[in-house]
């Protein structure tokens, strides 16, 4: 554990210099987070690129490029444009290259276009020629043979007129509101010539058709037997625009996309509720400022002009793109194609069995932890395991009560349904995070659902996002002895996203261990700010302070000669405290290793600042999403045995200002030697040893390919050779027979407890349904 504050320490807050090492910093000694955030998507893309990649994951790839993109317009770019109307014009800090929000601006505007056109390029002279090759053709309409003119013609008639509403604009008919991200038709109109009427005698007008977000935006058209025909939606209502303004000549038409601010602005104080005030933001969020326009590069110049002007855009924020306009919209071919030889193989972790008693009996999870901490690895090691630790609360009628963190969660998530199922008999705690970027609509479905089947649902501490990964059992076991047993995470709460997310999972029933879990809901539904967390590192309290202590005793180590190493896997790494915390213990000679998957403020490999200092990116088929943190504390051994003096720590925080100080997060330490090692050897070491998909930052902000060597090694695929192994025999090995056999029969349930279950249960299925039946699968994010 990291030492407790001395006297003379540095504090760790936003302004304060962490360390000494403010006294030798150059002048760019940080990158720009939002040129570094560009540079991690340029990474996904180049996993487009790569063809050593199934074709259609590639394609998959590219939409996530595009997904990315469309949240850091929505939010980092919407946020500058903000502040700069807001009358803002200090530079941001010297830990994001001091650059005032105006000159933020101006760097990205180019950035942002050149990153669109090569997004285009990928799509339109590498994906769409190989998709045509491999039987996978999305046609023009004016290569649609008779079937296909037929089956589209009937497609529009049946499923896309009756929901479209055309729209002229003219001083009866203002311009509509057009939805965030959503697709449209522009039409410059005229009256055709009728000398009486006066509005056939004026210049062009507009018109516009908004297209439902539940249709689909690739049609499926009829093809050999093994191939695969597609055509755009746009391009179906596009020929029957004509028919939609029967009374206009169509001078020019485009398809087009308006991107809008999606940063929620809250009066909390305000609100009788969070989660009213959250509902209420919702819907501001749908008709936001528009921050870009995205529209066909063949568009008429007049229609492009006049949609500017009615969005109040700058010519820069207007993206001129080879079609579709939304890539977004390709996971739909990937989702359509059924061709296994075009996607990765198919892979699911090894899920983990409790070791069976001695007598033969299968074996219970809850003497697997009190008995031992467990540690799994997602995906690599199933979510399945955690799932059924949670619906203990429903099966096992030992299990008193249940604490549960929610962040985001899926759709007929196992885990949302046991909690509605164990609320029949069992007290059941859950902290929703009602502002969890974009899943805020889900989450407010998911909390009154909690509360009609009479779940306490809270929603943390206002101002604080609530991103800890926690969950609490508490069960009298068959010895008498009422006991807790603790899941600590470093990812959500969802078993879709378990299944392509790296994440650490640790089950402990370790005393002070799930006491400070326990302290950690305490502090979440009662605001107890004075709890004492040890051994847990929790932010806002502790955290921040805690991490600088940590890279100050490894540089305290190196100055006294002894052994000192940080390897520290993350998501992110800009909080400017710890990168010059980072490089004082580079300079005191500590040996740095940093895997970030996305946006990093250091500058690594800068002669007399961050020399020692490595940093690597890992983007694969897998989102890395695991935050490891591994210290050598001066010892000579990292083998788990006696000598091993290493600290390592996971959970759910990045180094990132928003993550230490705006939200509540937990990180939690693994201290069972053979899961020390395995955090150590098994994981880390394939992470640094990756030749692959790894790629180093330079000094120079550019990412660069280390040499493949004799033997590449590609972590993830590794880790998925290393969980086709039976599990470590000190993880599997016999337990002890309990003393009384556990009673697994669910307890007996009020009749009012039973129809508000019943009643829960339907609403989250009805849900659940409309769901599906929406949007396209949305990409995921961290």
């Amino acid at each position: 554990m990291p030492t407790p504050a001395r006297k003379g320490k540095p504090a760790a807050t936003r302004s304060g210099s962490a360390t000494s090492a403010h006294s030798i910093q150059p002048r760019h000694s940080f990158f720009n987070r939002d040129e570094s955030w560009l540079r991690f998507n340029s990474r996904v893309l180049e996993e487009a690129q790569d063809t050593t990649n199934p074709l259609l994951e590639r394609v998959k790839f590219l939409a996530i490029t595009a997904s990315n993109l469309d949240e850091f317009i929505e939010v980092r770019v919407a946020g500058i444009l903000q502040r700069i109307e807001d009358g803002y014009q200090q530079p941001s800090g010297d830990d994001d290259d001091g650059l005032t929000e105006q000159e933020r601006l101006d760097q990205l505007a180019d950035h942002l276009h050149r990153f669109s056109r090569e997004q285009y390029s990928c799509w339109t002279r590498d994906l769409l020629p190989s998709l045509r090759k491999a039987g996978i053709d999305i046609v023009s309409w004016k290569q649609l043979d008779d079937e296909a003119l037929r089956h589209a013609a009937e497609f529009y008639e049946r499923e896309v007129d009756p929901l479209l509403t055309p729209v002229t604009i003219d001083p009866t008919h203002p311009f509509p509101r057009v939805l965030n991200k959503a697709l449209c038709i522009g039409l410059l109109l005229r009256r055709k010539g009728n000398k009486r009427d006066k509005r056939s005698l004026g210049g062009s007008t507009l018109g516009v058709v908004t297209v439902p977000r539940m249709l689909p935006r690739l049609i499926r058209l009829p093809s050999q037997e093994g191939t695969y025909r597609f055509l755009f939606l746009h391009e179906l209502i596009e020929e029957r625009t004509q028919r939609l303004f029967p009374g206009y000549e169509i001078l020019a038409r485009s398809p087009f996309r308006v991107t809008r601010n999606s940063n929620l602005y809250l009066q909390e104080e305000e609100s009788r509720s969070l989660l009213e005030s959250v509902r209420a933001e919702l819907h501001n969020r749908r008709k936001g400022d528009a921050v870009r326009l995205e529209i066909s590069a063949g568009a008429d110049e007049e229609l492009i002009d006049q949609l500017r002007v009615n969005f109040e855009l700058d010519r820069w924020q207007v993206f001129r793109v080879d079609e579709p306009v939304n890539l977004t919209r390709l996971m739909e071919v990937y989702s359509a194609v059924d061709r296994a030889d075009l996607k990765f193989s198919r892979f699911a972790g090894r899920e983990f069995v409790p070791p069976p008693l001695q007598d033969g009996r299968p074996g219970c999870l809850f003497d697997t932890i009190r008995n031992r901490d467990i540690l799994l690895h997602h995906p690599f090691d199933s979510f399945r395991t955690v799932e059924k630790f949670i619906e203990a609360g429903t099966e096992d009628e030992r299990v008193m009560s249940i604490k549960q963190t929610l962040y985001r969660t899926s759709r007929d998530s196992p885990l949302f349904q046991a909690l509605l199922d164990a609320a029949q008999a069992t007290d059941v705690t859950v902290v929703v995070e009602l502002m969890a970027r974009f899943d805020e609509d889900s989450n407010i479905r998911w909390a009154r659902t909690l509360e009609d089947a009479g779940v306490q649902v809270f929603h943390g501490i206002v101002g604080l996002k609530t991103h800890a990964k926690l969950a609490l059992l508490v069960r009298r076991d068959p010895d008498g002895v009422t006991r807790r047993y603790a899941h600590l995470g470093t990812g959500n709460y969802n078993s879709i996203t378990a299944r392509f997310y790296t994440d650490v999972s640790l089950l402990t029933a370790n005393e002070a261990v799930t006491s400070a879990v326990q302290k950690v809901f305490n502090y979440l539904t009662a605001d107890a700010q004075n709890e004492n967390f040890r051994p847990l590192l929790v932010a806002p309290v502790t955290l921040a302070t805690d991490i600088l202590h940590l890279i100050e005793r490894e540089a305290q180590h190196a100055r006294a000669g002894r052994p000192a190493r940080i390897i520290a896997k993350m998501n992110a790494l800009l909080d400017g405290n710890t990168v010059r915390a980072l490089y004082a213990a580079s300079q005191a000679g500590v040996e740095i290793d940093l895997i970030v998957r996305g946006m990093c403020a250091l500058r690594p490999g800068v002669r007399k600042l961050s020399e020692r200092i490595r940093v690597r990116s890992i983007v694969g088929r897998f989102l890395e999403h695991s935050r490891i943190y591994w210290f050598q504390n001066g010892s000579t051994s990292d083998n788990g045995g006696a000598n091993d003096h290493t600290e390592v720590y996971c959970g759910s925080a990045d180094w990132m200002p928003r993550n230490l100080f705006e939200r509540c997060e937990a990180v939690y330490p693994v201290t069972q030697p053979d899961l020390k090692k395995r955090l150590r050897h098994e994981i880390l070491e394939t992470y640094l040893a990756d030749t692959v998909k790894a790629r180093f930052l330079q000094e120079d902000g550019s990412y660069t390919r280390p040499p493949l060597g004799a033997r590449p090694v590609n972590a993830q695929e590794r880790l998925m050779e290393l969980a086709a192994l039976p599990w470590p025999d000190s993880a599997s090995s016999a337990m002890p027979a309990a003393k009384a056999k556990p009673v697994v029969q669910i307890a007996s349930k009020t009749p009012a407890k039973k129809a508000a279950v019943k009643k829960a249960t339907t609403v989250a299925k009805k849900t659940s349904a409309a769901r599906k039946s929406s949007t396209s699968k949305k990409t995921s994010r961290p």
